[in-house]
């Protein structure tokens, strides 16, 4: 009787771990399915065919992986700004990343390596508090007065901010930078489909930016 309620109680349990992870995988499933039909009119692969806006928020991110080695995603967002920028399809760059450290300054790096490139010093602005997406969106409009332009990013990452932009009347459309693949971006992907879930939750909560501050004009 005994071995008979173990086996019970585990068949019990089991069903309840089963119910809950399936619970969440069809959250997921729902809402990254959602996001990603929602703004798929807004998202493009070439600068043929995006419009013009004034600013291209470009979406920070570390320069480097935790080996050391240049991290593929920063490097195509560069290269996606710079594509972008010199096809005349944006004036201005605003990066947005973390600078929560002294040691640790995403938006910086971007603005040398976007000058290497040959995008003038006066064309890059920088907002050091975009901790994370939802700040670097609602930071663009608050902050930087901006209520139409271009997020720059991974196609993934760009659908989310678009979500969001529209949540807060911005008029935004996202330029996608390449993409990556792999083993190493597995982790990426999957921290993504549970931000999209965090995206919405945080529209449902109303949360806000942490900081915002005084405005800056991009002119």
């Amino acid at each position: 009787m005994k071995n008979f309620k173990i086996r019970l109680n585990r068949n019990f349990l089991f069903k309840i771990v089963s119910l809950f992870i399936g619970s969440i995988l069809i959250v997921l499933s729902v809402v990254n399915v959602y996001i990603s039909v929602s703004t798929s009119d807004k998202l493009y692969d070439d600068t043929a065919s995006i419009p013009y806006n004034k600013v291209g928020l470009l979406l920070g991110t570390a320069k480097h992986m935790n080996n050391n080695a240049l991290n593929p995603y920063y490097q195509f967002r560069v290269d996606a700004a710079v594509e972008l920028y010199k096809a005349g399809k944006i004036e201005f760059i605003l990066v947005s990343g973390d600078n929560s450290l002294k040691t640790y300054n995403e938006p910086l790096k971007f603005k040398e390596d976007l000058m290497k490139e040959g995008i003038p010093e006066n064309k890059i602005y920088l907002d050091y508090a975009g901790f994370r997406t939802l700040a670097s969106v609602v930071r663009a409009k608050k902050v930087f007065g901006i209520n139409k332009l271009t997020i720059i990013s991974q196609k993934s990452h760009n659908e989310r901010a678009l979500f969001l932009a529209k949540h807060f009347n911005i008029e935004a459309v996202g330029f996608n930078a390449q993409n990556v693949y792999g083993k190493n971006s597995i982790r990426t992907r999957i921290r993504g489909s549970f931000a999209k879930v965090k995206a919405v939750l945080d529209i449902i909560f109303n949360v806000e930016p942490k900081y915002l501050g005084e405005p800056i004009k991009i002119k």
